[in-house]
């Protein structure tokens, strides 16, 4: 159960990180103004949500499904747990169906023919979005920690 917690605890970590650091990059080129290092570090970012918040997410969920079952948690009812994944599954949600796209889009639209409008039309979307869907991921882990209820 010590490596299922600490495959947990690190996937979290990683899971959580990779969130921060892609806006953290992402800010850092866009006011570089350089147009080439925004369209990089868009496609970079994208990369990285491949390499690390995917694994990421699939150890967290394969993790915590199996210590709930080890320890006995309750599924069945709302706790600190079922609401945990419920958030879990709505962050999911918004990656999966706002954010990817509208990083794709960031791609695009800052290749070649560089668009600006359009760029920081799909960047700002992409800024909101993403402030939720890094707040959500704190909140689940202040409930995984504190289990309040």
């Amino acid at each position: 159960m010590v490596y299922l917690v600490l495959i947990h605890i690190i996937s979290a970590i990683i899971f959580i990180g990779n969130i921060i650091t892609a806006a953290f990059w992402k800010l850092k080129a866009e006011f570089s103004g350089d147009e080439t290092h925004i369209n990089k570090t868009a496609k970079n970012i994208m990369v990285a949500d491949y390499v690390f918040t995917l694994p990421s997410i699939i150890a967290l969920l394969i993790s915590g499904f199996l210590l709930a079952i080890i320890s006995n948690h309750s599924l069945d009812e709302i706790n600190w747990l079922t609401i945990s994944l419920a958030l879990f599954a709505i962050t999911g949600v918004i990656w999966i169906t706002l954010l990817l796209p509208l990083q794709r889009k960031m791609i695009k639209y800052s290749g070649e023919e560089f668009n600006k409008i359009d760029y920081k039309k799909a960047s700002r979307t992409w800024d909101v979005i993403g402030i939720i869907s890094t707040i959500i991921p704190i909140l689940i882990l202040y409930l995984m920690v504190a289990k309040p209820f």
